[in-house]
């Protein structure tokens, strides 16, 4: 079985490369969804919110989804569902060997170019080291969450919540909504993992409190949970004797972060990142290995969808160029290093020769910066300093991306063996 393109995820990154790559001009694609549907996390994320930067009005989780459901389905893209992929293996001819299985059996799947968009997973309880028996009523957020909005089922009526990223806030909106008592959101950093709006829409006006520096050190209960201890923390994350407060509950759901589903990229031999756990990217968004493109939080945990749509159909665009072009000739590199309060930068090399008029380079900060001062400056092969960015925002968080447009002009003057330096910090 031979396709161009093959796309290993069907959710929203994987639909978005899928339609860019057929509308830059290869139709020879297929995508793999190891799901009975296409869609991905968003079918049960029935809240609103989505859609805004993308189609400018505001959809539900399933409403984004079934946009471009139905734009692959205009294209007769085709899809296999009910399918996992077990491997990728690049051969000596430049091609992709992708082996999946399915009811019908084991599919070997030969191909030009492969666009990883498999999403990312919760961290669940053992990773965690949270002292106690493994009682019944204990989930990831995301697993309460597809419990009651797909089937219909409450897994609890007096909730803690342990974690403040996104999915965990928007679980302990809906579990008031349905009539749960959400007794509290327990965070072990001392600022919130998730958007601000959330934290506005979802405790707030909920009158939900929000413990910060706070985290679980006992779990009650032997075959289903009883109560939790939540105790404080200090700076350096331990807890703090004589802080202890029991809270009688039966549920505790699990936000303590997303990990991109990278081990079909990592036994395929494409360099991972040790920060964010996904492929390190050009601003192509090839991963080290030619031919084998990444997008979507399989690269790096995103914060709206609308993003990984973007970053997704720049990634199918130029996964076309790569079919389309027979010669892969190795291009001019420039390394993009995070520096100060930034954490990480994707993509980790620009291409000037091979970019748009300008790069969008997404990054996160590892603390909350007041008056913060982001900038970007070229360190030159021989000692000197260029500044290529500089500007002002009044808060950065860790739990919001941020993004930087570079000028293809300005990278493309740089000389060979330059440096880019993305730096925040705060002013005075």
């Amino acid at each position: 079985m031979k396709a161009k393109v093959v796309i290993v995820g069907g959710g929203p990154a994987g639909l978005a490369a899928a339609v860019s790559c057929h509308d830059a001009g290869v139709s020879d694609i297929l995508i793999l969804e190891r799901d009975n549907c296409l869609g991905g996390i968003l079918n049960q994320c029935i809240h609103n919110g989505f859609g805004l930067h993308t189609f400018k009005e505001e959809l539900t989780g399933p409403e984004y989804a079934a946009r471009y459901v139905a734009q692959a389905a205009e294209r007769e893209i085709p899809y296999l569902l009910n399918t996992m992929v077990l491997r990728i293996e690049p051969q000596e001819d430049g091609t992709k060997l992708v082996t999946a299985v399915n009811r019908d059996g084991l599919l070997e799947i030969s191909a030009e170019a492969v666009i990883l968009a498999m999403g990312c997973r919760e961290r669940p309880r053992g990773a965690l080291n949270i002292p106690g028996f493994r009682p019944a009523g204990i989930y990831s957020a995301g697993t309460a969450q597809r419990f009651v909005n797909i089937d219909g089922v409450m897994p609890g009526k007096r909730v803690v919540i342990l974690g403040s990223g996104d999915i965990g806030l928007i679980m302990a909106r809906r579990m008031t909504l349905e009539g749960a008592k959400v007794l509290a959101v327990a965070e072990l950093m001392p600022y919130s993992g998730g958007l601000k709006r959330n934290i506005v829409q979802c405790l707030n006006d909920y009158g939900i409190p929000l413990k910060l520096s706070t985290t679980v050190t006992k779990i009650h209960g032997h075959k289903h949970l009883t109560g939790v201890t939540l105790q404080k923390v200090d700076e350096r994350r331990q807890p703090i004797p004589g802080t202890e407060e029991y809270y009688d509950c039966d549920t505790l759901l699990l936000s303590c972060g997303l990990l991109p589903e990278n081990e079909l990229s990592s036994q395929a031999g494409v360099q991972l990142s040790p920060v964010t756990s996904g492929p390190v990217v050009t601003s192509s968004l090839e991963t080290s290995i030619p031919g084998i493109f990444a997008c979507g939080n399989v690269l790096h945990v995103h914060d709206l969808v609308d993003y990984v749509s973007a970053e997704a159909s720049a990634a199918g665009l130029h996964a076309a160029e790569y079919v389309k072009n027979p010669v892969h000739g190795e291009t001019r590199k420039l390394k993009l290093r995070a520096s100060g309060g930034v954490r990480y930068t994707v993509p980790v090399y620009a291409e000037p020769e091979r970019m748009d008029s300008q790069l969008k380079v997404y990054f996160r900060v590892g603390d909350v910066y007041k008056n913060a001062v982001l900038t970007v400056t070229a360190q030159l092969p021989g000692g000197g300093e260029k500044q290529i960015s500089r500007r002002k925002k009044n808060v950065m968080a860790p739990g919001e991306m941020e993004q930087v447009f570079l000028k293809q002009t300005d990278l493309a003057e740089l000389p060979e063996g330059s440096e880019i330096v993305v730096h925040v910090a705060s002013e005075g």
